[in-house]
């Protein structure tokens, strides 16, 4: 991409908040590599990364869904917090920032603007994440989907970030990969923008979600404009 095609600070929003996992973060293989250590405890053999990625914007229980199809729902609910243990192990182990995202953040920044994390994930699971990706210091602030009474779609997390970095939801965008994003963005007021290069179920196109701006990469947000409030 040219310098001249990349967007000027002046139409860069004051805050932009961001889904984690799909749409920050690749962590599928951490993930994918939890199930099987469970699998593996189980006497069950592999399964490969494809069959979980789908779900892993719904949440643990949806990834042990279809992570271990061999279960009954109540024997995998007995299956989440051996998983989560797993998963803490092995977070940082693979993955990493799509491609793309870390030029994005860097843009955000040389912009005077601020950056945060919006996501249903637990929050202790979501501040390792971070950690591990070595961005404590610049993330702005983080909500989680224990963090508060009520988590996405509901607009509560989005509005409550923006009320803490001091910004005016308005004055925000939120990009995320799944359609409670979008909800929860528009809800509260703020420009929302969908990615496709998340987790979201091949036959679920985010062009129907309802976002001001759907995007293939990371790199279209670095387009003028893109990242401009609504």
């Amino acid at each position: 991409m040219s310098q001249a095609a990349v967007a000027p600070a002046s139409q860069i929003a004051p805050l932009v908040l961001f889904d984690l996992d799909g749409t920050l973060a690749d962590s599928a293989i951490d993930l994918a590599a939890a199930v099987n250590d469970v699998r593996a405890g189980l006497e069950l053999a592999a399964v490969p990364v494809e069959q979980v990625r789908t779900a892993i914007s719904a949440g643990a229980l949806a990834i042990l869904t279809l992570g271990l199809p061999e279960l009954s729902e109540v024997e995998r609910r007995a299956q989440v917090e051996p998983f989560l243990a797993h998963y803490i192990e092995r977070i940082g182990h693979g993955g990493g920032l799509f491609d793309g995202i870390a030029e994005l953040l860097a843009l955000i920044e040389d912009a005077g603007s601020r950056w945060g994390v919006v996501t249903n994930k637990r929050e202790d699971l979501a501040r390792r994440v971070i950690d591990r990706l070595g961005l404590r210091e610049r993330c702005a602030v983080l909500i989680g989907g224990d963090t508060l009474a009520r988590c996405k779609p509901d607009p509560l997390p989005v509005l409550t970030a923006c009320e803490r970095v001091g910004v005016e939801p308005q004055h925000s965008v939120f990009i995320g990969d799944d359609l409670r994003d979008v909800l929860a963005g528009r809800a509260a007021g703020c420009r929302t923008i969908a990615v496709r290069w998340g987790f979201h179920p091949a036959d679920d196109d985010p062009a129907r979600w309802g976002a001001d701006l759907v995007v293939d990469a990371p790199e279209a947000l670095l387009r003028a404009g893109a990242l401009a409030p609504a």
